[in-house]
């Protein structure tokens, strides 16, 4: 399985072999859901909390007598119906939105995202992406430049791409740090939920990229 290499400029350099079992894996849209939803549970914080009606400050007074107000009976402004009660079923920081995944479903999700991705003519495999210094202008040139193999790229105003290193480059990431559009990672942390996030995935330095991503994906024997 070959795929075109792109220079910077969007020409053809050249062409680089893809790995089946990395960018040639049936689609399987149940697998895909279940890892990303556990993703997603898993990055969340958990950080919303109310108090019980035994935690809130005051109320420890009966409010008005049982009878002979013509009021309802109440016996604390603790109460949840109460304004400034306590919260009945409210969120808490002790629950926890966990899900295990195991680390081969993980792995085969990353695969079938990708090789989904390959089908629908959204990946972008790069020769080299180097910028000399940091410079958006040059950034945007380049996005400019791929209007021909990916239309919508240059014009998408959200989620346009995601731009996958085979390395840290500070002046690549600084060059795209102020695009709303755009963003950039290393292939050792790009994951499922980040390429279906982006429309396209543009991977620099393909060889090197293709070699990091066959290794990812990789499955260990459970012998």
């Amino acid at each position: 399985m070959d795929t075109i290499i792109y220079s910077k400029d969007g020409k053809e350099t050249g062409k680089v072999t893809l790995p089946e079992n990395v960018f040639g894996v049936a689609w399987n849209a149940d697998l895909v859901h279940q890892v990303v939803v556990s993703m997603q549970s898993n990055a969340r914080a958990g950080t919303a909390h109310t108090k019980f009606r035994g935690e809130v400050a005051g109320g420890g007074k009966k409010p008005w007598k049982q009878k002979g107000t013509g009021r309802a009976r109440h016996g604390s402004t603790r109460s949840p119906i109460w304004v400034g009660g306590g919260v009945a079923h409210g969120p808490r920081t002790e629950k926890s939105y966990a899900k295990k995944i195991n680390a081969n479903t993980k792995k085969k999700a990353f695969a079938v995202v990708l090789s989904k991705k390959l089908a629908d003519s959204e990946l972008i495999f790069l020769d080299a992406l180097k910028f000399d210094a940091p410079k958006a202008k040059d950034a945007r040139a380049m996005l400019t430049n791929f209007g021909t193999i990916a239309k919508t790229l240059p014009t998408k105003r959200k989620n346009a791409a995601i731009i996958v290193l085979s390395g840290r480059d500070a002046a690549v990431e600084k060059s795209f740090q102020n695009f709303g559009n755009v963003v950039v990672r290393q292939v050792k942390d790009v994951n499922p939920v980040d390429l279906l996030t982006y429309k396209y995935v543009i991977f620099a330095n393909a060889e090197s990229a293709v070699k990091q991503l066959s290794a990812r994906v990789t499955v260990k024997s459970t012998k």
